[in-house]
């Protein structure tokens, strides 16, 4: 997990806030994460732009669980 200790908090707070939430009103993620639990994300698409927009958040909590 050292890799994980060399990204700065500046740059994932950013990308949380960008790519993480993009389009921001309702925010994606939440849009996806809706879809996950009806079972409705089903096209490979709608789990590509899942990855995308939640990737910087799950960094954010394995940083925050595990980085130091």
């Amino acid at each position: 997990m050292d890799w994980l200790q060399k990204i700065p908090w500046s740059l994932l707070i950013l990308a949380c806030l960008t790519l993480g939430l993009a389009p921001y009103r309702p925010p994606h993620v939440w849009e996806k994460l809706v879809m996950l639990s009806r079972g409705e994300l089903v096209r490979p698409l709608d789990w590509f732009d899942f990855l995308m927009h939640a990737t910087p958040w799950l960094l954010a909590v394995l940083k925050a669980a595990f980085g130091r």
